[in-house]
């Protein structure tokens, strides 16, 4: 869709705020209108609008896409949702840890281990960690907890989780960043030590290179969607 809007504005709305394309309520794919219950975050969603030179491209409205699945995708069923990121928690990136070589174990535990002792304080829970690739089963009360402290979020704080799970494989980083335990920055160097190793250790691969950075994209934006639901 190439851009037909000159204004870009952000109203009060009786849920919350809303974006405005020359006087027109955005709506989301499903057609419901984009109200947000933060301000902060509907003015970087206006921004992302005004921003728009020529044609729509979804990658230059990551916010956007976010606030559209909180509405459409969460909201309608949000324990399911909040579910399956809990699911994460059954095989956490962060409790499998590599056999060798030695450096790349020592920068695994460097990294990995003050997360999971921070989840430990924080949810009051253990961790059972393994080496390798075999699944090791987590304590049926760390599940609990920590699918607990997922299913007490809203659908916006759902929504801009998701993408630091889905992409890092670590629910225990995404809800670090959550908590403002440890930056975006930090959890994702933790979330993306193996495919950093395997770079410096092959060399450059420019196709694995651009995944790892498309990758990093997706898990800034929901980060920083995160932190705007939260002002």
């Amino acid at each position: 869709m190439k851009r037909f809007w000159k204004e870009v504005a952000v109203r009060p709305d009786e849920d919350g705020w809303t974006v405005t394309l020359d006087g027109r309520p955005l709506r989301t794919p499903a057609r419901a209108p984009l109200v947000v219950p933060f301000e902060a975050l509907a003015r970087e969603i206006a921004g992302e609008w005004r921003s728009v030179e020529n044609e729509i491209d979804p990658r230059s409205t990551p916010l956007t896409g976010l606030a559209n699945a909180a509405i459409d995708r969460v909201e309608p069923d949000r324990q399911a949702f909040a579910a399956d990121l809990a699911r994460y928690a059954e095989a956490d990136l962060i409790c499998y840890r590599a056999d060798g070589p030695r450096g790349l174990v020592e920068r695994q535990e460097e990294s990995w281990d003050p997360l999971l002792a921070w989840a430990r304080r924080r949810y009051d829970l253990e961790f059972a960690t393994t080496s390798g690739v075999v699944h090791v089963e987590q304590p049926a009360a760390t599940v609990e907890r920590l699918s607990h402290a997922v299913a007490a979020l809203d659908a916006f704080h759902l929504a801009g989780l998701s993408p630091l799970v889905t992409v890092g494989g670590s629910l225990v980083a995404a809800l670090a960043v959550l908590e403002k335990a440890i930056t975006a920055d930090e959890a994702w160097d933790a979330v993306s030590i193996d495919e950093c190793w395997q770079l410096e250790r092959w060399g450059a691969d420019a196709e694995a290179e651009k995944a790892l950075e498309n990758r990093k994209r997706d898990f800034m934006n929901g980060a920083r969607f995160l932190g705007l639901v939260d002002l």
